[in-house]
């Protein structure tokens, strides 16, 4: 066999038993997403080998989606961290035997404690599944190991089962894109929904400001100061009534050649874009790219400038 084959022949192997137990899935898993769902505690994963490491991925997920979950490791168990257990936790237990020597002897703990016990178990008739509230059956017909040994398709298996139980749960919550982006806020999903324009935006002596009045040679260097390719061009009583980008000085020079003399007034585009400081950021990105712009003005609820953002600053934050 070629290792071409060989890789195909695992990963089919793998997607059959994903498939075999999506089939299977019965109401054994709505028992178990109401157990953990009900839990008023912290949902702990409990594994040996293999079947620990899917655990803490398992954990991970939970964690990350609104489940409050942590690893236990049996053995360590067994030595002082069973002090994690406390009244009103769940117990979620992988085993493909359901007879793993660490993970049996901490069940009479799990026990005196009154915890749900969810067994995740390729053998129902295992000392772990008699001891559990609910028992999910996750039985491959191989491991997609050559010699059929290690575990492959049962630990696969076990990981998808695990994710399944975790959009399930966040299902029952009602867990929302704005939930998630809590938990992920350095995350590009927690940029867009957490980040706002008064977060990323230049304010006080950063904006650039020049008059109607003031000659273009002033709002020039005015623009080169303040590095945002704009500045903004206020009236005699601070109100914003135009903007002047580098694409206006371009424009003028093309059209009518001198530029420096002339009024910032003559020169600026009129009524130019504003947006709200709460906006949020990733709204701010696609106003921009809707209007072909790079700048925002940023208003306060009186309609004052409080600030500028640049379209540069939003996409170094993530926002893309």
């Amino acid at each position: 066999m070629s290792v071409l084959d060989a890789g195909r022949r695992v990963l089919e192997i793998e997607a059959r038993a994903v498939a075999g137990l999506a089939r299977a899935l019965d109401a054994s898993f709505e028992r178990a997403v109401e157990v953990l769902g009900a839990c008023r505690g912290k949902v702990v994963l409990t594994g040996m080998g293999k079947s620990g490491l899917v655990c803490r991925k398992i954990a991970a997920t939970l964690a990350s989606t609104g489940t409050p979950a942590f690893f236990l490791h049996p053995a360590e168990g067994m030595h002082g961290d069973l002090g994690i257990l406390a009244r009103g936790d769940a117990v979620v237990a992988v085993s493909n035997s359901g007879e793993t020597e660490e993970l049996v002897e901490i069940l009479p703990a799990i026990r005196q404690l009154d915890l749900a016990l969810v067994a995740i178990t390729g053998n129902p008739a295992s000392t772990l599944a008699r001891r559990a509230r609910v028992v999910l059956h996750v039985a491959v017909e191989q491991e997609a190991c050559p010699l059929n040994l290690a575990p492959m398709a049962s630990t696969t298996a076990t990981l998808a089962l695990g994710d399944a139980l975790a959009a399930a749960l966040m299902e029952r919550r009602g867990f929302s894109a704005e939930d998630f982006a809590r938990f992920h806020p350095a995350g590009t999903l927690g940029r867009q929904l957490t980040l706002q324009v008064a977060d990323l935006m230049h304010g006080g002596d950063d904006v650039p400001r020049v008059g109607v009045d003031t000659p273009m040679r002033e709002a020039v260097l005015e623009m080169t100061s303040k590095r945002l390719g704009l500045t903004g061009v206020f009236d005699g009583s601070g109100a914003l009534v135009g903007v002047v980008t580098d694409g206006d000085l371009r424009r003028w020079i093309e059209k009518r050649g001198d530029l420096l003399a002339q009024p910032a007034g003559e020169v600026m585009t009129r009524a130019p874009k504003t947006v709200a400081a709460d906006t949020p950021a990733v709204d701010a990105l696609r106003r921009m790219e809707t209007h072909a712009i790079t700048s925002l003005f940023v208003v306060g609820a009186s309609g004052a400038v409080e600030g500028v953002v640049h379209i540069h600053d939003l996409v170094k934050a993530g926002l893309r």
